[in-house]
């Protein structure tokens, strides 16, 4: 039996991240010691949840309609930048800098993403996705 395409996308994602996070929570331990490693952890938390939830939304919508599809997808897309937004305040708020750091939380952020976006994009390019063709009688 064959793997969805999400499935796929899914394994081909988790790779990259995973051997750029373990490399940036090493990273950030050694330079910025506990916090480091605490900002690097909790960024690397954050991205799987939203680019999780990206490819579970993918799953849920195969079979809707595109309009219905288009609305799932928006829908997804400002509540992830909603509560990434509030994540960000709460984390400015009630945290201190000797507890998290924000530049290993941002670099490290950022280069999971990267390495995400790369697996997915690499995995993709993979699939067989088969497109039906107009046909050729005239």
């Amino acid at each position: 039996m064959s793997k969805s395409n999400e499935s796929q996308l899914l394994v081909g994602a988790l790779r990259p991240t995973f051997i750029v996070g373990a490399i940036a929570i090493a990273a950030c331990t050694i330079a910025r010691g506990k916090s480091g490693f605490y900002g690097a952890l909790l960024a690397q938390l954050v991205v799987l949840i939203y680019f999780v939830v990206h490819l579970f939304v993918s799953k849920i919508s195969r079979n809707l309609d595109p309009i219905s599809t288009m609305a799932l997808a928006l829908f997804s897309y400002f509540a992830k930048l909603f509560f990434l937004g509030l994540f960000l305040w709460a984390l400015a708020q009630y945290t201190s800098r000797s507890t998290i750091d924000r530049l290993a939380f941002g670099a490290t952020a950022i280069a999971l993403t990267a390495a995400w976006l790369g697996g997915e994009i690499a995995s993709y390019l993979k699939l067989k996705t088969h497109l039906p063709l107009p046909s050729s009688d005239k």
